[in-house]
């Protein structure tokens, strides 16, 4: 696969996941991304499960999706719950599922675990939403962030994603290479976490990013900088 090296605003846009997902949004928050990500034409709308429904009346028929997040931030919830949080989200009208990776199980070597907690929810969302799998690659070594790539690979996954924003680091090229190198051409690779300007988000694209979360989207397409995740 030819690496492209130069993106347009639009084609930068249309690879974004504008994302709100603070503890403290409110309803007026959450409309006012669905109608940033109308007009710049987003990918996707990433929200908390509470605000899917939502944000499917708002953004129907606009042709952006709606990210939801599972088992979010720690990962650490059961693999029963992940899989009906995203059952559920699904219905609700989520087009794409951001699941955290059990993280404790992969540090403790149980491969086959984080394997099925993955397969889990990839049988939830099959034919009807992609699944990304959030790593959160700041707490781990570069083996296990290889070793969780190709766990994910083997699960079903559709993107790995590096982070969640709420733990330790976010997303760094280096990371996005390695990513890109274990899962081969055709996963998708998510850069997210401290995503906030354009220079940022073409380093990302440049090292194998399919796919940038950032709260900052309206900043990063329009030349400006922002703040937060």
């Amino acid at each position: 696969m030819e690496q492209k090296t130069s993106w347009s605003s639009a084609e930068v846009a249309a690879m974004i996941d504008h994302t709100i997902l603070k503890a403290d949004a409110t309803k007026s928050e959450v409309i006012t991304i669905c109608k940033e990500a109308r007009e710049h034409q987003f990918a996707t709308v990433c929200v908390n499960a509470g605000w899917v429904p939502l944000a499917a009346e708002e953004l129907k028929g606009s042709g952006v999706g709606i990210t939801t997040v599972v088992g979010f931030p720690l990962g650490a919830t059961t693999t029963a719950s992940k899989a009906f949080e995203a059952a559920e989200a699904i219905d609700n009208g989520a087009t794409e599922i951001d699941m955290v990776l059990n993280i404790g199980l992969l540090k403790s070597g149980d491969y086959e675990g984080v394997k099925r907690d993955v397969e889990s929810v990839a049988a939830a969302c099959k034919g009807k939403a992609a699944l990304k799998v959030i790593l959160e690659t700041g707490l781990l070594t570069d083996e296990e962030k290889v070793k969780a790539c190709e766990l994910c690979v083997e699960a079903g996954a559709d993107f790995v994603k590096t982070s969640t924003g709420f733990g330790k680091g976010g997303a760094t090229a280096e990371d996005i290479a390695l990513m890109r190198r274990t899962v081969g051409p055709t996963l998708g690779v998510k850069a997210s976490g401290g995503v906030r300007d354009l220079e940022t988000a073409l380093q990302m694209l440049k090292s194998g990013a399919t796919r940038i979360g950032a709260s900052s989207s309206v900043a990063i397409v329009t030349g400006g900088q922002g703040e937060g995740y």
